[in-house]
């Protein structure tokens, strides 16, 4: 099989056959070719239709190094060994179960493999210094981007990571009362020494895997357009791209994936999550995730193969990715007063229903792409390339009514805080503080019609 050789399908050969741009119902926009109206924990599972038996046994192929675990080498498979020395998780499904967003604690209270703590120390926001900015941020000398819970049999694990909560009350205009998830996190049994004094910590919940292959067929200028650094238009909000150099051909891109907009494509992102969470080494991620002090990590044994993930193999898992159906909206009796009130509020100036890829595909992910300050509450101080500790990139918000349904559980916001669609409305701050503050201005009813309808988006 070449290198690369199914990567050039497009998106045109399978998607939306005979819709129009400007759909004016659910049935018009969404195809059953690439939508599933799949309310099951399959939902986020199901290959797009239309390949032909190459491609489809390339996405099988994607999707076995998906969901086997990877062994520790040596192993009498040559496919699956070089986990860690150091490692988060075996599999890519422990972070993503069914494909979904993680969760982040389990039924006693402690942290799951889908949250883990990134690390890092500062960042500057000059592109041009491509040496510096390869990585996005400086991480801890010793430990590196993230804390590794785990390690091979000789290879000591990096520390235990815990995380505790307290409830936090407040009350709406309407005097009905809430509460809010406030979590504290903490680092145990750290083997190779302290921290640097500078380095913070940053928890990430694994984000749920829908419409990776469209959202990468966006148009850049689609993105662009919505950017307002200065609020040039005064309306308090001011999306920002995230640019990344590509540490291949070290140019500038424009970021669309992660939660701070960190990395410009899906290969590039399964590469560094194959690196921080199993310690796979690949074409993008070349070393071992070992620092100098760090000796066991450095003398382990390694994969029988120059890279534990090949770029054929990295290339499945991308394929398969980007080849998964887009759960489909569904049908809201009062769909049309739902949309109003979410504009009212002025939700969507940074969550845009749609897009036309350059497919041509009609698709209505709810985010900008781009980059916002949410309010110190949501900073982890951890910056990105151009991202700063409070920026973080619109999430999309097709399928989060689903996200019970395929992981079991939902959890919402980069660290799996928010036990609700609504708490994580209510957590909103900086350039949103004034859409939150409406929203807590409405009656009763009126935020269970919007909580009610993104759930079916």
């Amino acid at each position: 099989m070449k290198k690369g050789h199914f990567l050039s399908l497009t998106l045109a050969s399978i998607m939306l056959a005979g819709c129009t741009n400007t759909p004016t119902d659910n049935k018009a926009l969404f195809d059953s070719t690439i939508y599933s109206n799949d309310i099951s924990k399959k939902a986020f599972s199901h290959p797009v239709e239309g390949m032909n038996n190459e491609e489809l046994d390339l996405f099988i192929v994607g999707r076995s190094f998906f969901t086997i675990p990877w062994v520790e080498a040596p192993a009498a498979t040559t496919a699956r060994d070089g986990l860690g020395p150091l490692f988060s998780a075996n599999t890519c499904k422990s972070c993503h179960p069914g494909n979904g967003a993680g969760v982040a604690i389990d039924e006693q209270d402690a942290m799951r493999r889908d949250l883990v703590l990134r690390l890092a120390r500062f960042s500057g926001s000059n592109l041009n210094n491509v040496s510096k900015m390869k990585m996005g941020f400086t991480p801890d000398p010793i430990y590196g981007a993230q804390l590794s819970v785990n390690g091979t049999h000789d290879t000591p694990y990096e520390g235990y990571s815990k995380v505790s909560y307290k409830e936090e009350s407040g009350v709406y205009k309407d005097g009905t009362p809430f509460t809010l998830r406030v979590p504290t996190y903490s680092i145990e049994q750290l083997q190779y020494g302290t921290l640097h004094k500078e380095t913070v910590i940053s928890p990430r919940i694994a984000l749920a895997l829908v419409g990776l292959g469209a959202i990468e067929k966006i148009p850049q200028e689609a993105i662009l357009k919505h950017e307002d650094v200065e609020d040039r238009d005064g309306d308090g909000i001011s999306g920002k791209a995230n640019w990344v150099i590509s540490n291949q051909s070290e140019e500038k891109e424009l970021g669309r994936f992660t939660w701070k907009a960190s990395s410009p494509s899906v290969i590039f992102q399964s590469a560094s999550a194959a690196s921080n969470d199993m310690g796979l080494t690949s074409p993008y991620f070349p070393k071992e995730n070992c620092s100098e002090q760090q000796t066991e990590c450095l003398e382990a044994v390694k994969g029988r193969h120059e890279f534990d993930l090949p770029q054929e193999r990295l290339e499945a898992i991308a394929f398969y990715l980007k080849h998964l159906k887009i759960p489909q909206p569904r049908d809201f009796e009062r769909k049309t007063e739902a949309q109003s009130l979410f504009n009212t509020l002025t939700c969507n100036r940074c969550h845009v229903e749609r897009y036309t890829t350059s497919d041509g595909a009609d698709i209505a992910p709810y985010s900008d792409f781009l980059l916002h300050d949410m309010g110190e509450k949501l900073s982890d101080g951890h910056p990105d390339f151009l991202a700063t500790g409070s920026e973080w990139r619109t999430p999309p918000l097709w399928g989060i009514g689903l996200y019970k349904s395929v992981s079991g559980e939902a959890n919402y916001l980069h660290d799996g805080r928010a036990r609700s669609i609504e708490e994580a409305i209510l957590w909103h701050g900086g350039e949103a503080e004034n859409a939150k503050e409406a929203f807590m201005a409405l009656k009763k009813e009126k935020r269970q019609l919007l909580v009610d309808y993104l759930g079916t988006i």
